[in-house]
């Protein structure tokens, strides 16, 4: 399923949409060759309500689902965007240090945005990162705690770079918690089956027009497969080709560049 992921958003959703709604209209055949228009129209009445009370359920809880992620996939964009220009304010902090712990701690920042981008965020998407390994910000941290204090004339600087560096860790916590899925496994299996039966009551009435019909399931087995195969999109935020913009930390990179071209 992830490898859907990284195929161009229409084409995926094409052929999520495509599959589906080939099982939809094969189970609305099966019925219909079974039953006829007549016999299906006796419970119109009683299914119309049941459909009403059961559409206004899973609608409810479709779009609760959409908000969480989309909230979700929201959070992971700002968390990166902050955890990018918290390195850059370190970066910036070390410059006023003097020449050979500046050089470390400027240096440790690049390889930081650097394996985030090029080593975490691949992990991430393959469900290899953990929260608590080391990784790039463990590096930084040693090479913090390998510096002099003393020889800083300004410790307010080196203590403003210190709370840089914890405000790093607690972005890159919170991107990595983003990186975990966030819809349960038991709310995947609610709104699957949901779905499987808003789509299936349409199959039980009985219309003259089987065309239109056939119009009708479509429609809805579409729309209802895009909008779970968009809550899935959304609850994997660093994966693939919708995957949040790692832009930040690349004009984090440029800027510390530009930076030390024009010392």
């Amino acid at each position: 399923m992830q490898n859907l992921l990284y195929l161009p958003p229409p084409i995926s959703f094409f052929i999520v949409s495509a599959i589906t709604t080939f099982l939809s209209l094969a189970g609305l055949y099966l019925v219909r060759r079974k039953y006829s228009a007549e016999v299906l129209k006796e419970n119109h009445e009683v299914a119309a309500i049941i459909f009403n009370a059961f559409g206004l359920f899973y609608g409810v809880l479709v779009a609760f689902v959409v908000f969480v992620t989309w909230s979700g996939y929201d959070e992971a964009t700002k968390n990166l965007q902050m955890e990018a220009s918290e390195a850059l304010d370190i970066f910036h902090t070390a410059a006023t240090f003097p020449d050979s712990p500046r050089k470390t701690i400027q240096q440790g920042v690049r390889e930081y945005i650097s394996e985030v981008y090029n080593d975490e965020v691949p992990k991430m998407a393959a469900g290899n990162l953990q929260l608590y390994s080391g990784g790039a910000h463990n590096s930084l941290r040693l090479l913090f705690a390998q510096v002099d204090a003393s020889s800083i004339p300004n410790r307010e600087l080196y203590g403003e770079g210190l709370r840089c560096l914890n405000n790093l860790a607690q972005y890159r916590r919170m991107r990595i918690f983003a990186g975990n899925n966030t819809v349960p496994p038991v709310v995947w299996l609610v709104l699957l089956v949901g779905g499987v039966f808003a789509v299936s009551y349409t199959f039980f009435f009985g219309m003259k027009n089987l065309r239109a019909q056939y119009l009708i399931t479509t429609t809805l087995t579409v729309t209802v497969t895009s909008i779970l195969f968009l809550v899935y999109v959304l609850d994997h935020p660093f994966t693939g080709t919708s995957r949040v913009s790692l832009a930040p930390l690349t004009q984090a990179t440029a800027a510390m560049q530009g930076d030390s071209a024009g010392e």
